[in-house]
């Protein structure tokens, strides 16, 4: 690298006692929406116990049934699945109205077990039209409960 090229590149910045004040990165996606969720693991046990298929069909996608299904505790993978859809649709800013399905909000895993979202239908019109082009999702859950939280990002 030559010398001219070294000094067009900005210099990293300078951390004071161990902090760092970060500064809004314009050239970046702008925050949309955000929203978080929590549910009680032993609600959606009930609902399985419940209404089964029924409830599994109208709630969640195969592929989330095939991947909760697989989970010992799956009652605390469809939970942490249930508050993701929750949290979504915070970030849309529609609960469930505006012809949103629970379907449309899908939660699936990278290879590296990390959630990632897939909208459909309604929810990919509504987020397209408020110009989010990104939702990112956070899922966590224990033998009791089960949050998410969401962000939209343009």
């Amino acid at each position: 690298m030559s010398t001219e090229e070294h000094n067009t590149q900005k210099a990293l910045p300078d951390i004071h006692h161990g902090s760092y004040q970060f500064q809004q990165n314009t050239d970046s996606g702008r925050l949309l929406g955000i929203g978080t969720d929590i549910i009680g693991c032993d609600r959606i046990a009930q609902m399985l116990e419940k209404h089964g298929d029924v409830f599994l069909r109208k709630v969640f996608t195969p592929r989330e049934i095939e991947y909760c299904s697989a989970r010992k505790s799956a009652h605390q993978h469809y939970a942490g699945r249930w508050a993701a859809k929750e949290a979504v649709l915070k970030v849309l800013g529609t609960g469930w109205a505006k012809g949103i399905q629970w379907t449309d909000v899908e939660v699936i895993n990278e290879a590296s077990g990390a959630p990632t979202l897939l909208l459909a239908n309604r929810a990919a019109e509504i987020a397209l039209a408020k110009g989010i082009r990104t939702v990112q999702v956070s899922i966590s859950h224990c033998k009791e409960y089960a949050t998410a939280f969401a962000v939209g990002v343009t």
